[in-house]
């Protein structure tokens, strides 16, 4: 009889050990998953980010452009000669008036609507959901760290852990920046 109470106790106590080993693993994993979701949200918003780039870039070049037929224009203008009538330089500067004008009627077409500014305001708005999605997924992570370290941190899963798994506590997710510039300290 005293041989079946130690099994029985035997039995439940590696039952016990394997369900806290079990609640290890299943934490560490969705530990790791979570952070997995911040990585992912941050590779979303490069992407916004290489697209933003790439989009101002090219309003930039086409800006840079008519800037610089503006400032052509204008040079070519104040050396005109008003003394000495220079045909060729007349027309060139008429061609560069042209091509000045077709940019600017392109610059007229392309943003009475602001399409430029909705774009650019669109990705800035796809930025910042992109940075609360990584703030969510930032406590969502520390949540799930906090689960981990507490349950391989009690005794007695911190003997099943030490034993089986010998997982370390993860450290959750801080900001320096905001933490250095947060008057308030806990007194921990």
């Amino acid at each position: 009889m005293g041989l079946l109470i130690f099994l029985a106790i035997f039995v439940l106590i590696v039952i016990w050990g394997v369900s806290v080993r079990n609640h290890i693993v299943r934490y560490f994993n969705a530990t790791r998953r979570a952070w997995s979701e911040v990585a992912n949200f941050e590779r979303q918003k490069v992407q916004t980010l290489n697209s933003l780039e790439s989009t101002l870039e090219q309003y930039t070049q086409f800006e840079k452009s008519t800037l610089e037929k503006v400032t052509e224009l204008r040079q070519q203008i104040l050396n005109l000669n008003l003394n000495h009538a220079d045909i060729s330089q007349l027309q060139y500067i008429e061609k560069l008036n042209q091509d000045l004008m077709k940019s600017l009627n392109v610059v007229v077409e392309n943003y009475p609507e602001l399409k430029a500014d909705t774009l650019y305001a669109k990705m800035m708005d796809d930025i910042q959901e992109q940075n609360e999605n990584v703030g969510a997924a930032i406590s969502i992570f520390n949540r799930n760290v906090e689960e981990f370290n507490n349950l391989i941190q009690i005794f007695p899963n911190n003997l099943v852990n030490s034993l089986t798994l010998s997982k370390k506590a993860i450290r959750p997710f801080s900001d320096a920046v905001i933490t250095q510039n947060f008057d308030y300290r806990p007194n921990f």
